[in-house]
């Protein structure tokens, strides 16, 4: 064998043992990941994104019902009016079972009152309506905030364990104890990242959501007082 051939054993081998590491680090899951957290922190941090999960859908499903209204309802609802129907129009505002709809039948309640008083009890229920909507967004917000703080504790309280390790191992530190606590810091830190960014994005698009339905109610509001506005024919 000469030596061309023994350079290019080497380099397969070289080559060789480069791929194996690469592959041993490549097995590391997420799983053993969060194992590395350590259990007081990544399971609050568990909970909380199960918590911002159930909020969001529970949200987005009611948000996404209440947005549904008939394009027909306005017009029917000013027939009725006209024709003098009343019941027919509270009836219809009941079976429609939306923010939109309660808002109507409160002003039809009140009709024959002076204008102002109408307008003042159809945003009261507007106000109501809205706020239930909003349920559970505070705790989406917390959840954005509290979730990267709670990461950075875990990293904190890991740090320390790392220099408190390096400091018991004297003239003898292994830089395997120092990455190794420093490795279970950042993982707390990456978790709770995750899970406020997503908490963050899932409270920002349901605020947009809420704020189209409060636009349809304000315009549902301001056609029906137009409507009582219009002159007898």
């Amino acid at each position: 064998m000469n030596l061309l051939q023994i350079t290019d054993v080497a380099l397969t081998t070289a080559i060789d043992s480069t791929a194996m590491a690469t592959a041993e680090v490549a097995e590391m899951n997420y799983w053993e990941m969060a194992k590395k957290g350590g259990p007081w922190i990544m399971i609050p941090l568990l909970i909380l994104s199960i918590m911002a999960v159930y909020i969001f859908i529970e949200r987005y499903v009611a948000i996404k019902k209440a947005s549904k209204e008939d394009k027909t309802f306005m017009d029917r609802i000013k027939d009725y009016i006209i024709d003098g129907n009343i019941d027919s129009a509270t009836k219809l505002c009941q079976q429609m079972n939306n923010p939109m709809a309660r808002m109507v039948e409160k002003g039809i309640s009140r009709l024959g009152k002076p204008m102002n008083d109408v307008l003042v009890a159809i945003e009261n229920v507007g106000n109501i309506e809205a706020n239930k909507l909003e349920k559970g967004f505070n705790m989406l917000a917390t959840i954005s905030g509290g979730a990267p703080m709670l990461g950075f504790l875990g990293t904190v309280i890991g740090m320390v364990q790392a220099f408190y390790d390096m400091a018991n191992a004297g003239s003898n530190v292994d830089i395997t104890v120092l990455s190794n606590g420093i490795y279970t810091a950042m993982v707390t830190t990456v978790a709770g990242l995750v899970v406020g960014i997503i908490a963050f994005f899932a409270y920002n698009f349901l605020v947009s959501m809420l704020d189209s339905v409060v636009q349809k109610m304000e315009t549902r509001t301001m056609e029906f007082m137009d409507l009582l506005n219009e002159p007898i024919k």
